[in-house]
């Protein structure tokens, strides 16, 4: 009696039963075990400094007045646009609509772009909440590759050869996660032609652009000045000022005036429909966009000494730390010797050691472990020196 959209349950194909990795993490948590946590993706339990004042904008008494607004109160969108103007984009506040988070954002515009039954490429590895995002549309979500020779990079000829008349959308997550890899300008300039042509639209997931290691000419930092094709670029408080519980994200579009146009008209009555973003973190968007400048420079400092870390714990060892040029994340590729899911058993089970594997991410070969750039730094050194002594 249920829609199909839904890929577990009587009939779907997905296992949401705990897999061997949650069962065994659970009971190590009842036993009283100290686990070393290198997995750790939310801001908020990273031991951050947050600023006092992070929290007084939302006493603003504005908060209490009811003004709905599709596409976003105005101040609050301009904000928006001021976080991009400082990056070298100037936005008319026009073609920005806020969400209440990237997840929505994604659902909009699987709405806008696809009917049911149609396509969008998603990378892989990536992002693993994909296939639920698009099956909740009752869209697929057919993968293309990322590749690895020293450096990630898209394999244009695999994606292109991905394209079918149902596809919608290709999806771009840059800088991806876990890989930490961005989109390269040559990249980005055969995806516009080919989407130019075809009638295709670009979606691009921004949340860790602010988070390179380095600079690099070759990197493309947003979609925002794409103009040939349809695009979208995403991002939101979760990532850029390290506030996921404040609920604020937005959808940017670029391209050809007349699609762009009709695109935010459409995405104004999705928004409508739903009015899903609070008024009080609407109105308090220019002060905590403020406060995520000093909450990026903590992350990016702290990414920084990992990683860091991390290349000296590992150097000379059997884990091999894949190329990696933003974001929280780093890919260790470990001996075949064991699979995968062998390989985080075992380092739970006999050194307290919880990471990720690839598969978690849709790696399509073994064997690599996942760990997160953000841990507090006392654990991320034990556990590294813990999993260089394993390996």
């Amino acid at each position: 009696m249920f829609s199909s959209r839904f890929p577990w349950g009587a009939g779907g194909n997905a296992d949401l039963r705990p897999n061997r990795l949650t069962q065994l993490l659970t009971a190590k948590r009842r036993a009283g075990a100290r686990i070393l946590d290198l997995t750790e993706s939310n801001p908020t339990r990273a031991s951050l400094a947050y600023p006092a004042e992070t929290l007084s904008a939302l006493a603003d008494p504005r908060g209490l007045i009811y003004e709905p607004a599709p596409a976003g109160a105005a101040e609050a969108r301009q904000a928006v646009a001021s976080y991009y103007r400082t990056r070298g984009h100037n936005l008319d506040v026009s073609r920005i609509l806020l969400t209440a988070s990237t997840s929505e954002a994604y659902a909009y515009l699987f709405k806008l772009l696809a009917n049911p039954g149609d396509q969008v490429l998603v990378p892989r590895p990536s992002y693993p909440l994909f296939e639920f995002l698009a099956h909740m549309e009752a869209v697929e979500a057919r993968q293309y590759p990322l590749v690895y020779h020293g450096a990630w990079s898209i394999d244009l000829d695999a994606l292109r050869g991905a394209i079918t008349d149902r596809t919608r959308a290709v999806v771009l997550v840059n800088p991806n996660n876990p890989t930490g890899s961005y989109v390269k300008r040559h990249e980005l300039e055969a995806l516009v032609r080919w989407c130019a042509e075809r009638g295709i639209a670009l979606i691009s997931d921004e949340v860790f652009s602010d988070y390179a290691f380095a600079r690099d000419e070759s990197r493309v930092a947003t979609l925002a000045g794409v103009e040939e094709c349809l695009a979208f670029s995403m991002s939101g408080l979760s990532k850029i000022a390290g506030l996921p519980q404040m609920k604020l994200g937005w959808i940017v579009a670029s391209g050809p005036e007349h699609l762009r146009r009709e695109a935010l008209e459409k995405l104004e009555w999705i928004a409508d429909t739903y009015l899903s973003v609070s008024t009080p973190v609407q109105c308090a968007a220019v002060h905590l966009l403020k406060v995520g400048d000093n909450i990026r420079e903590q992350i990016r400092e702290r990414c920084a000494a990992n990683l860091a870390a991390a290349r000296e714990a590992l150097a000379g060892s059997a884990g091999n730390i894949l190329a990696v040029e933003g974001g929280w994340y780093i890919t260790v590729q470990a001996p075949k010797i064991r699979s995968e899911e062998e390989w985080v058993l075992e380092l739970l089970e006999r050194e307290n050691l919880l990471v990720q594997p690839g598969f978690f991410y849709d790696f399509e070969t073994e064997a690599f472990l996942i760990v997160s750039l953000l841990t507090v730094p006392e654990v991320f050194n034990e556990g590294l020196n813990r999993l260089r002594a394993y390996l």
